[in-house]
């Protein structure tokens, strides 16, 4: 009898010992130090996982874009020699973050620029975009208005993607006319303004502009030499690298 009374009883004792347990757990509450240390640790990791993604975003090469004739497609050059390859020597020397992409297509047009800029900007997604483009339009004999309205949209379409546009103006030889070199010349200069965005008047300043110039040129005397091309670049630099951030 007392067997089956103490075996009755066991259960009985377990029972309010496992009541007692479940009464007591809602009643633990973390301490406020440790809340501060998950808190804070958690803080830390964010923080860490956002500077590495800015870090990352960073090292990656930014991009400029060249929209050009053959006056930046090394016409008549050995590969490597003109302006724009130049240009990625002295960003690379200088460990400057950027990448050149030279789109320059010889005998192309300020209307051959815009029909295929929106398909480059969204391939390159580019920073900045120079328009090295016009002097074919003037060796054709386009209308002004013409080139002007391209050069405009040229800009706009890069001024929305996001990039910052650089133009580079061109002159035309004194046998065109004084009315209509300095009306073309002045086309590059309207759109800038016009569109709030930087310029350089004569990309080839120094070279087609001097006595004996022909020195700087091809026999074509259309196309600079390669000995023309670090001038060339010279005249870029200074309204490219305000560009450069």
């Amino acid at each position: 009898m007392h067997t089956r009374q103490a075996k009755r009883a066991a259960p009985s004792t377990i029972n309010k010992t496992n009541l007692q347990a479940i009464n007591i757990m809602p009643n633990l509450k973390p301490a406020p130090t440790l809340i501060r240390k998950i808190s804070g640790a958690l803080l830390l990791a964010l923080a860490f996982a956002l500077a590495s993604t800015q870090a990352a975003a960073q090292a990656l090469p930014r991009k400029i874009l060249v929209l050009g004739d053959s006056i930046s497609a090394e016409y008549g050059m050995a590969r490597g020699a003109g302006w724009v390859a130049l240009l990625q020597k002295k960003l690379t020397a200088e460990k400057r973050p950027w990448q050149v992409i030279n789109a320059s297509i010889s005998g192309d047009t300020t209307a051959g620029g815009r029909a295929r800029l929106a398909q480059q900007l969204a391939q390159h997604q580019p920073q900045v975009l120079i328009v090295e483009l016009g002097g074919n339009d003037a060796l054709r004999g386009l209308p002004l208005l013409q080139t002007q309205a391209n050069l405009a949209a040229m800009t706009e379409m890069a001024q929305k993607a996001g990039a910052r546009v650089l133009l580079l103006g061109m002159q035309v030889p004194p046998n065109y006319g004084a009315d209509y070199s300095r009306a073309f010349a002045q086309t590059f200069a309207d759109v800038a303004k016009a569109k709030k965005t930087a310029l350089v008047p004569f990309l080839l300043k120094g070279v087609g502009d001097v006595p004996e110039s022909q020195k700087w040129f091809q026999s074509d005397r259309i196309h600079p030499n390669a000995q023309a091309q670090p001038l060339l670049l010279a005249n870029v630099w200074p309204q490219l690298v305000r560009l450069l951030r």
